[in-house]
Order: structure tokens, then C-alpha cells, then sequence
């Protein structure tokens, strides 16, 4: 996926702007958008920020408003 498409980033910022994560960010979800169906890391418990359950939220949103949903393996949480 490209992530620098302007349809992607309009999902993407709408799907920042849903679960509370700063547009600043957003450029840790890239990964995750490239490699829709990878394996995303789980939350470690440690507090980070932002959270990988918070970028996994945001990827699947912008997927999701993409019509693109994940399909495997299934979402971390």
C-alpha cells in the first residue's frame, strides 16, 4: 500500500482523529499499512507511547475506511 497516496492519508488522519492519536504519529502506523496482514507486535505493558494496541487501532480504522479491512492474522488485543 502506499501511504503517500492521498486517499490513504485522508483515511488515515480521519482514522488518527477516531482513536485519539496525535496526526503527528501517524507515520508509526506506516508499517503496519504497508504490511496489512503481517504480524503486528502485541501491547508490551509497559506504557509506551503511543501504544502498538493504539497504532494496531488506528491501522485497522484506516483499513477498514479503505474498504481494505485485515483479514490474518487476527488483530493483536
Amino acid at each position: 500500500m502506499d501511504v503517500k497516496d492521498a486517499t490513504v492519508q485522508a483515511a488515515l488522519l480521519q482514522a488518527c482523529d477516531d482513536a485519539g492519536l496525535p496526526q503527528s504519529l501517524r507515520g508509526c502506523v506506516y508499517p503496519l499499512l504497508r504490511d496489512p496482514e503481517g504480524d503486528w507486535a502485541p501491547c508490551c505493558g509497559g506504557g509506551c507511547m503511543p501504544c502498538t494496541s493504539t497504532l494496531a487501532d488506528v491501522a485497522l480504522r484506516t483499513l477498514e475506511l479503505l474498504g481494505t479491512p485485515r483479514r490474518s492474522p487476527l488483530p493483536p488485543g
